[in-house]
């Protein structure tokens, strides 16, 4: 019978790459002398050479396994058919979990994309995501709010869109991060139409109807007119749209038309 130990060994043995998943400065020591070392977390404290930055801590280990090889594909630091050994927290803030990848081209779903290669910074977008977890952790007064956010792209945005109130943006020059603007956003939640975001984060708009056309666009069943909207105009225009469901209160994310990704704000 094979001892732990040498199960442990075969399993951690002729890997490619290993992903250390915000990492305290000395349990990454302990592997520094590694080749391809990937440090995946939201920045650089170690100093590592090779690091690819996590916008969100995504609870669901899976999600922030596949952001950080997808991150290590774009910068061709691991390629297809190789093997990855992802040491990640489960349970706690300790590094608890050693998990075996093998990278496949179809690891490559859109998550590490949304935010790097989105037209918005990707600040902008990891902000909004705050405001939308924020929001659905509370709720407006205690009850269920939904809200969509579209991101980037303003100037298509708006010209796919009509208001359905006065604009409180219109001659502000406000941000979204700011603490301030952040809770003018989630009092203005309450109220129907889309926030309109520039790439830089500033408020264009609220209270905007979409008007993108929803032929051909796929969204999961159950979903509604909010979702639908939001996935339309990441069809036809360069935006991102992060979508509240006041419904089960998942917060979800659309780019290029498509369903990127899901989270429980909950959770965060």
């Amino acid at each position: 019978m094979s001892s732990l130990s040498a199960v442990l060994s075969e399993f951690a043995s002729d890997v490619d790459a290993v992903f250390l998943f915000s990492p305290s400065r000395g349990f990454y020591e302990s592997f520094e002398e590694i080749e391809n070392l990937v440090v995946v977390a939201p920045e650089n404290a170690v100093d590592a050479p090779e690091f690819v930055e996590l916008p969100l801590e995504f609870d669901n280990v899976r999600d922030r396994i596949r952001f950080g090889i997808e991150g290590a594909m774009g910068s061709e630091i691991v390629d297809e058919g190789d093997t990855a050994a992802c040491i990640a927290s489960v349970f706690d803030d300790d590094s608890d979990s050693l998990i075996r990848v093998r990278v496949e081209e179809s690891m490559r779903s859109g998550i590490y994309d949304l935010f790097t290669n989105s037209r918005a910074d990707p600040s902008v977008i990891r902000d909004v995501f705050e405001v939308a977890i924020e929001l659905g952790k509370k709720g407006q007064k205690g009850k269920p709010v939904g809200a969509l956010f579209v991101v980037g792209d303003a100037g298509k945005v708006m010209n796919k869109s009509r208001p359905l109130s006065y604009n409180p943006f219109e001659k502000s020059h406000v941000h979204v991060g700011d603490p301030i603007v952040n809770v003018m956003l989630k009092e203005f939640s309450r109220l129907d139409g889309a926030f309109v975001i520039s790439d830089s984060g500033k408020l264009v708009s609220a209270y905007r109807y979409l008007e993108p056309g929803a032929e051909g666009v796929d969204i999961p069943k159950g979903l509604g007119t909010r979702h639908m909207a939001g996935g339309a105009i990441t069809r036809d225009t360069n935006a991102t749209a992060i979508v509240l469901s006041e419904s089960d209160g998942l917060i979800r994310a659309f780019k290029g038309g498509k369903l990127i990704l899901e989270i429980d704000p909950e959770e965060y």
